[in-house]
């Protein structure tokens, strides 16, 4: 199941990449990276949504080894300076 939100999370990176982060005071260790893209804003409707650009890392990560892993979309927001989880599936 895939329930969006838009949460902050602390996020640490390891080499440029997340390597974990921190949601609702849960740990999640990223287990592995599987895509990652850029959006921008809507350009065509607002001239100042042209900067609203954000990159989005899609991670496989659990809480731990007694836990499943599950997919979650984390999203660095350049204009605002911070990460927030978007989606999460498990």
């Amino acid at each position: 199941m895939s329930r969006r939100y838009d949460d902050p999370v602390e996020v640490r990176r390891r080499d440029d990449e997340p390597a974990e982060f921190l949601w609702r005071g849960r740990f999640y260790a990223v287990r592995e990276v599987l895509a990652r893209w850029v959006e921008t804003g809507a350009w065509w409707q607002r001239p100042e949504a042209a900067a609203g650009e954000r990159e989005v890392w899609r991670v496989e990560a659990s809480r731990g080894r007694d836990h499943g892993a599950g997919i979650y979309d984390l999203c660095f927001d350049w204009t605002a300076g911070g990460w927030t989880l978007l989606r999460a599936q498990d």
